[in-house]
């Protein structure tokens, strides 16, 4: 509800939310003085579109991004981007009779012996999301990666897998559960392993010198673990950035600390925006007692 109000809001000053299109080339060209961007998508079959702008936001996975752009960043640049990894996540959406056990917008399952780690409850983030007042739908969240073994079963044995773990967990009866479908999201979940912050560092230390007017922002366009709120701060800001010729706002430090700060010089390693991640220490590292 939120994106068909912002799209209509667009639609209303003129502007054009264009559907159904994934961007498959970004090519910077600054021969003719001016830096211009070129972004190719792929529209429905083959069909391929060209648009060119001084400006480019990308919220795309900063692995591919890096993959996309010509001319090619450096070898260096490369490398550090095949090095960011990503959780992937898939839910079972279960439609079933209200028997109201829980209002909670969501709860995190900590019990080992059933494999969901949390479970949405539609109907409290907002009625019109289940017509039918006694009906509720649980969205049962499974962590994963892509192309494992929960990944890769078939929507059948997920529904019937949530459908079982639902009960056993005490949210539901068996004869409540009335269907269910499977939502899979790809990198939902950018990986904080103790090589992250070095391998962002590097990727934006080059965009930032010969790729002007690319923008990046979000959770995944940044590498960044920002909730929705928090991503969607990072392009709002981001614009005020494009619209005021400057970088009046260092998108970065959204969401680092739970504060928001103005930016800071570039030799600052907290410019990086990044959090901390246990470090790996030496098989010869002593502890005192």
């Amino acid at each position: 509800m939120l994106w068909e109000a912002a799209a209509a809001r667009i639609g209303a000053l003129g502007g054009e939310v264009k559907m159904g299109r994934s961007a498959i080339g970004l090519h910077y060209d600054s021969s003719s003085g001016q830096r211009r961007w070129r972004v190719t998508v792929r529209c429905s079959g083959d069909d391929e579109e060209t648009y060119e702008s001084a400006e480019v936001i990308s919220s795309a996975p900063l692995r591919e991004l890096v993959t996309a752009i010509t001319p090619p960043m450096s070898e260096v640049a490369r490398e550090a981007a095949a090095r960011l990894r990503y959780r992937d996540f898939l839910t079972v959406a279960l439609i079933l009779r209200d028997r109201k056990i829980f209002d909670d917008n969501w709860i995190y399952i900590h019990d080992p012996s059933v494999k969901v780690g949390r479970v949405q409850n539609f109907k409290s983030w907002s009625p019109e999301l289940i017509p039918d007042p006694t009906l509720t739908c649980y969205g049962l969240e499974y962590f994963c990666f892509e192309g494992d073994g929960l990944w890769a079963s078939d929507d059948a044995s997920l529904v019937q897998l949530a459908t079982e773990e639902i009960v056993k967990i005490g949210l539901a009866h068996p004869e409540d559960v009335i269907e269910g479908c499977v939502v899979r999201q790809p990198k939902a979940y950018p990986v904080y392993d103790d090589g992250y912050r070095d391998a962002v560092a590097i990727i934006r230390r080059e965009l930032e010198t010969s790729y002007p007017g690319l923008h990046l922002v979000g959770r995944n366009g940044m590498h960044k673990y920002n909730n929705q709120d928090h991503a969607m701060m990072t392009a709002m800001l981001c614009v005020r950035n494009i619209l005021a010729g400057e970088r009046r706002y260092d998108l970065w430090q959204v969401n680092e600390d739970a504060e928001y700060h103005e930016a800071v010089s570039i030799g600052d390693q907290s410019e990086f925006g990044l959090r901390a991640v246990p470090a790996k220490v030496s098989s010869k590292t002593t502890f005192d007692a």
